[in-house]
């Protein structure tokens, strides 16, 4: 069983899984909510718009999550504003706001010297670097992602079912909106530096889809997509240890595949129970 302890014994490779395992928890609780109300393209388009922020701040010698959060709190407010403003509708807001955010970022990125390094951790992380002051960091927007998902679940359950009803009911459906869109980004942005702009929308949402194919309940498929997403980390970073892959791709490629695993399997069960419903008729 060496194959299996003898990486985690390294301090650099428990860091990343321990920083891994509080991703997995804070994606599940905002990817639960990503699923549930069709908002994938949302969580796409809050880790592409983080870009600019990101080279920015780079350029700048800053922290990159303060880049990263400002950009995404950007992009956030520009959403709900071309919405109220422009009229525009949610989809076109996000669209608009995605390709504009990840050109700017290109093109800081373009006018850099000596930035393909940096460009290649941002786009594809490297949880491999996260040291204790980043574990700090993922455990308190973890805890932040759960406790405001406990605090706002009445209210976000009644903005999922009808906004209407949830507005008679006095639970503030747009209120609901923004929190949930808050969710988002702070699981993206804390996330980012784990696995990447571009596969942290697989830790958001496969768990969750992998999750949801056995239960219909908000609190209970969090709590599988927390456990699915943990083990996508744990066999991702050991494949990616045996392999020599990279470390954030080869998680996000392990959660995608364990939703499709989810998927055939709750299928096959699906199929077998039809079977022992309907037996075949047997000839006269």
């Amino acid at each position: 069983m060496s194959w299996l302890t003898d990486p985690f014994s390294i301090d650099f490779v428990l860091r990343a899984l321990c920083g891994g395992v509080l991703v997995a928890v804070l994606c599940a609780v905002a990817g639960t909510w990503v699923i549930v109300r069709g908002m994938a393209f949302l969580g796409e388009a809050l880790a592409h718009g983080m870009l600019p922020g990101v080279a920015l701040a780079t350029v700048a010698g800053v922290p990159v999550l303060f880049g990263a959060a400002a950009s995404a709190i950007v992009m956030s407010l520009g959403i709900g504003a071309l919405q109220r403003r422009a009229k525009l509708s949610y989809d076109t807001s996000i669209g608009l706001l995605f390709v504009g955010m990840l050109a700017l970022g290109v093109i800081v990125i373009s006018h850099a010297g000596s930035f393909a390094t940096d460009a290649t951790a941002i786009l594809f992380g490297d949880i491999l670097a996260v040291g204790t002051d980043d574990l700090v960091v993922l455990a308190i927007a973890a805890a932040i992602g759960v406790g405001t998902a406990a605090v706002a679940h009445r209210a976000l359950v009644a903005a999922a079912v009808d906004e209407r009803v949830a507005t008679v009911l006095g639970l503030r459906p747009r209120l609901a909106q923004t929190v949930l869109v808050g969710l988002v980004t702070l699981a993206v942005v804390a996330s980012y530096q784990a696995v990447g702009s571009l596969l942290v929308v697989g830790l958001l949402v496969a768990p969750a889809v992998a999750a949801r194919q056995w239960t219909a309940r908000i609190p209970s498929t969090m709590l599988i997509a927390a456990v699915v997403g943990s083990a996508a980390v744990a066999v991702g970073l050991l494949v990616s240890w045996h392999a020599a892959t990279a470390a954030g791709a080869t998680i996000a490629a392990t959660a995608i595949a364990g939703a499709g695993v989810s998927w055939a399997l709750r299928a096959s069960i699906d199929a077998a129970r039809r079977r022992v419903a309907s037996p075949v008729p047997v000839p006269l």
